[in-house]
């Protein structure tokens, strides 16, 4: 039989991406992030008139970032320690939204700090591309981690058996995310989901939801 199968997102997962971007907005172009807003079009402001970007500049912003900073962007506490572990009993491996323009630099940016893992770009909801993953793969079972409750419900609904694990790992905004209530669980930090996560593979496939399982958040 084949090895469970662990598909989990980069950005606020396995690095921090926010933080990192916040920084090099007002360092270099003089346009402060906060971080408390919901979508970028409210959270990116001119410093000097408080005026929100114009929704093409926040996209080019995004864009450059990932082009020429993914070096300022730090493993999440915990996450490549737990990764190695988890590793020893299953297979893991990268759903991102990132980008093809960006795909090559996200493999070479997570094996720098010790993650060689294969890697998948993606574009909109992360449901059908890792439906495809798992026709592909036939593993065992396969558990999902993301920050977006809206990649959770894509996955739902694209491969209902499929654990999902909704994870915020930046500290400055995980208190103002709402829990994913496509999710099997909310786990903030890789030491408690790390344990969550060998559990659930040892019970093989995933139920459908109904209730919070032990571990959720209510």
């Amino acid at each position: 039989m084949s090895r469970p199968l662990i598909i989990t997102d980069c950005d606020e997962v396995l690095l921090h991406m926010v933080v990192p971007f916040r920084h090099w907005l007002d360092e270099t172009h003089d346009v402060h992030f906060d971080m408390r807003e919901q979508g970028f079009a409210e959270a990116l402001r001119h410093k000097n008139s408080g005026i929100p970007l114009e929704r093409e500049l926040v996209w080019e912003l995004l864009i450059a970032f990932f082009d020429t900073e993914m070096a300022r962007q730090t493993p999440i506490s915990g996450a490549v320690e737990a990764l190695h572990g988890l590793a020893q009993i299953a297979d893991i491996e990268v759903l991102t939204n990132i980008g093809e323009r960006h795909h090559q630099l996200r493999i070479k940016q997570l094996a720098s700090h010790g993650l060689h893992l294969p890697v998948h770009w993606n574009h909109g909801g992360k449901g059908r591309k890792l439906a495809n993953i798992l026709a592909e793969r036939q593993p065992s079972c396969a558990l999902f981690i993301d920050d977006l409750g809206e990649h959770h419900a894509s996955v739902a609904r694209h491969a209902p058996d499929v654990w999902r694990l909704h994870m915020v790992g930046e500290p400055e905004i995980a208190g103002d995310i709402p829990v994913a209530d496509k999710a099997h669980a909310r786990i903030d930090d890789w030491a408690s989901a790390e344990k969550w996560i060998i559990a659930r593979l040892a019970e093989g496939p995933a139920p459908a939801i109904s209730t919070p399982l032990n571990g959720a958040i209510a």
